[in-house]
């Protein structure tokens, strides 16, 4: 059954030191329909394709683990200049989404210009997905500021790559100040999305007998020497549902990435996963949401540092 969650959360939100943290009901003064303007065009865009919802959250993934949550994911590179984050290969092609915050930054500023920044809105519009794919709705604090740097180099150095070992997943997440427990937790949005068969071939071939339909349907959808590099959906149970069952699929051998299954194999991390397949889809939702406000919260710009874009994907 559906649910639909509130969570009111305590968590420690993570800014430079001096400045100001960020807050619930930032915008309610300045901009008090900022949050419906978002929440409207994530849904309208869902609606036609429940994929974009997925993309947003990996979208703010990718955002707040390189550079921290300041929306420099969005940037594009310009003519002549260093490349931007978005064309480093772990985010072009397979990132989406980035029409859908354009739409609402635009929306925004006939309302309310110079006022909402883009790494808000990205932190807003993955909520709301969360909220329609899988009824977890949590409030998010906001007062982001956008950054003005994207370095293509420095995804290598922050993003974890689909081939990691659980306890290189551990070290990775810790870097960025979260727990275990909370790297496994956000592992759930692996509920929904697709992956390129590319981000997966070395498992192609290394199922055990108990999964041979799922291996088989996987080797008829990818290509064994190259060419195109087709998707699948990461959880072949709820494609187009953000829950738990993901853990109830790693458990039985059905990981998709590399980084998926190790979760269930590793005792560094096994224990969550039997945790999060046991509980009742809101335990695990309340969790999942908690995990989120910690993780937008990564090295955020605030008061006088940055800047609000006027557009997402270009420096003022």
């Amino acid at each position: 059954m559906l649910f639909l969650l509130m969570i009111m959360l305590f968590v420690p939100v993570v800014h430079a030191a001096g400045s100001p943290p960020l807050r619930f009901g930032f915008y309610t003064r300045s901009c008090p329909g900022a949050e419906s303007i978002v929440r409207r065009t994530v849904r309208r865009a869902v609606s036609h394709n429940p994929g974009i919802g997925a993309g947003l959250i990996r979208l703010h993934f990718h955002d707040c683990f390189v550079r921290g949550c300041d929306g420099s994911v969005l940037l594009k590179s310009l003519p002549g200049g260093p490349q931007a984050e978005r064309d480093h290969p772990a985010n072009n092609p397979g990132l989406r989404g980035f029409n859908v915050i354009s739409k609402a930054k635009r929306r925004i500023e006939r309302t309310c210009p110079n006022t909402v920044s883009c790494a808000d809105i990205l932190a807003f519009a993955a909520r709301d997905s969360s909220q329609i794919l899988g009824r977890i709705n949590y409030p998010i604090p906001a007062g982001r500021r956008d950054g003005n740097v994207s370095s293509f180099n420095e995804v290598t150095q922050n993003l974890p790559s689909p081939r990691l070992s659980a306890d290189q997943l551990i070290q990775n997440f810790a870097r960025k100040g979260l727990s275990a427990d909370e790297m496994v937790t956000l592992s759930g949005a692996h509920s929904i999305g697709r992956a390129r068969c590319s981000s997966f071939s070395d498992r192609l071939y290394n199922f055990n007998g108990t999964q041979a339909n799922y291996a088989a349907s996987l080797r008829a959808t990818c290509p064994v020497n190259g060419g195109s590099d087709p998707t699948v959906a990461m959880d072949p149970a709820t494609p187009n549902r953000l829950d738990n069952r993901y853990y109830a699929e790693l458990r039985a051998g059905r990981g998709l990435l590399t980084t998926d299954q190790t979760l269930a194999e590793s005792p560094a991390t096994r224990g969550y996963v039997d945790v999060n397949a046991r509980s009742y889809g809101v335990a695990w939702a309340a969790k999942f949401g908690r995990a989120m406000v910690k993780m937008g919260s990564i090295d955020v710009l605030t008061g006088n540092q940055g800047e609000i874009r006027r557009s997402c994907s270009l420096v003022n």
